[in-house]
């Protein structure tokens, strides 16, 4: 039985390296796969999946009116697909993530979501609340704090490295931008 898998982190935890591996591994074998990522993300390119370390595959884009399923099942008819990789998947809406749950559940292909579990205000975004309900599989990649223990929160900083404690819930940025801290440094940075 295919299952929706969601794996979850702070930034920098490698997520879209253990997507593009995933990816590979399904190719190197022969088989057809679907990745998808935001279209609100272009740090690399719009269209691409990249990885810090330098991996990147061409993506299928969703925008929040995607019928995700309706294009899954047309691919799917055009070329059986083993897997489908959702990239970015904090971005998704929850009827995205039922549709990917339908993916799984009704066209019997596995479904491996990458995404952030919560904003820069600790937040959950829509997509990761859904993922976080619906999922038959929660995976926890793990980041580094500055201290050496686990990362968990998404600090926003500006130009000079200050905290940022308001704004949109959506602003795209790497390292310029976001620092992976664990809870006690994320507060500490956020309290002042």
């Amino acid at each position: 039985m295919a299952k929706l898998y969601f794996y979850y982190a702070s930034m920098n935890a490698g997520k879209s390296t253990t997507l593009l591996q995933a990816d590979f591994n399904y190719r190197e074998r022969g088989m057809h796969t679907m990745v998808w990522t935001a279209a609100l993300d272009d740090r690399f390119g719009q269209g691409f999946v990249t990885s810090r370390i330098g991996l990147k595959t061409e993506a299928h884009k969703f925008e929040p009116e995607t019928d995700m399923l309706a294009s899954i099942k047309e691919e799917h008819g055009r070329k059986p697909l083993a897997c489908v990789m959702v990239d970015e998947a904090q971005f998704l809406s929850r009827d995205q993530v039922i549709q990917l749950a339908d993916v799984a559940d009704k066209l019997g292909i596995p479904v491996l979501c990458y995404g952030l579990r919560t904003d820069f205000q600790a937040q959950l975004f829509p997509g990761s609340a859904a993922l976080l309900g619906l999922a038959d599989a929660l995976i926890e990649l793990k980041a580094v704090c500055e201290c050496g223990r686990k990362s968990t929160m998404n600090l926003r900083v500006d130009a000079k490295g200050n905290a940022v404690r308001e704004g949109q819930q959506t602003e795209i940025g790497g390292n310029d931008r976001y620092v992976a801290l664990c809870r006690k440094h994320y507060l500490e940075k956020v309290r002042g």
